[in-house]
């Protein structure tokens, strides 16, 4: 059974049952992912007599913003305040991925397009870091941090991170996509290849560049091992661990904190938010192009 509906600018909507029950699957399957996210957000507003209520409550009756209040108060009498770790999280974070979207798109650029002696191999080389773990890699990377004395320092975080194997690998099969023809005719026309690079290049790359942003954006914000190790001050602190300062470890939260917690929980989840609403349709338009072949 098929029902045609009109629809704007005068096309025909054809509506089947299989199509009916398919969109309500899939929306009751998006409803359930999202709840997490639903009660963290309501998490944030309740106040102190719902955080503790038997049963718990999913939903919250008298939204208030004490708990943010609290999230300044509750780091008030130490040396380092709230928004020292939030300064922190925004400025490591974005310098990672603002230098790991020009490494990586330069470096998949000279790969493809000039084919350097040896580039073969390199790219070999990239493939083969992708088998292993990142938490493999941290006893050598610590060494070298160590070495150039870049401990408990923006350095610490920022470096490593820059040149990340997936990153390489993402651009590059994206950039393969891009015609020879253009880049000659470019030339011909007496273009320089920095002028090529970024004006004609990036500008086709957005669609990658913005999947990346995104992937390195979640993954370094979130990134609660690597400050953990490299970083060693109070002040240089992120805010994945400024979460367990707040709450003074998951064993022995104190009440009053328990809301501080929350609203600091929900502080770091809105940035990563932002950023996919922002990028969601280069995102989606990277997974179709690069499923294309020449």
């Amino acid at each position: 059974m098929t029902l045609k509906i009109k629809w704007f600018k005068g096309q025909w909507l054809h509506i089947t049952l299989s199509k009916v029950l398919l969109y309500i699957v899939m929306l009751l399957l998006v409803g359930f992912t999202v709840l997490p996210l639903v009660y963290l957000v309501c998490t944030a507003f309740k106040p102190m007599d719902e955080l503790f209520v038997f049963p718990p409550r999913f939903y919250v009756k008298n939204p208030t913003l004490k708990n943010f209040g609290d999230l300044l108060v509750s780091l008030g009498s130490s040396a380092v305040p709230f928004t020292r770790y939030l300064f922190n999280s925004l400025v490591i974070t974005s310098a990672i991925v603002l230098c790991t979207v020009i490494v990586s798109s330069m470096g998949a650029y000279s790969l493809v397009k000039f084919k350097p002696p040896g580039g073969a191999f390199l790219f070999n080389l990239i493939l083969m870091a992708l088998m292993f773990s990142p938490h493999v890699t941290k006893i050598p990377s610590y060494m070298v941090v160590n070495g150039l004395g870049l401990v408990n320092s923006y350095g610490a975080l920022i470096l490593p991170n820059i040149a990340v194997a997936y990153n390489i690998f993402l651009i590059k099969q994206f950039m393969e996509q891009y015609p020879d023809e253009l880049l000659e005719a470019a030339r011909i026309d007496g273009a320089g290849e920095f002028r090529i690079f970024l004006q004609m290049v990036m500008p086709a790359l957005k669609p990658a560049t913005s999947t990346l942003v995104v992937f390195s954006f979640v993954n370094n914000w979130n990134d609660y091992f690597s400050p953990l190790i490299y970083i060693t001050s109070q002040e240089m602190k992120t805010l994945p661990l400024a979460l367990q300062t707040i709450s003074g470890g998951a064993a022995n939260m104190a009440v009053g904190r328990a809301g501080a917690v929350a609203a600091a929980t929900f502080v770091m989840l809105v940035p990563t938010v932002i950023i996919f609403t922002i990028m969601q349709g280069n995102v989606m338009e990277t997974m179709v192009y690069s499923g294309i072949k020449e």
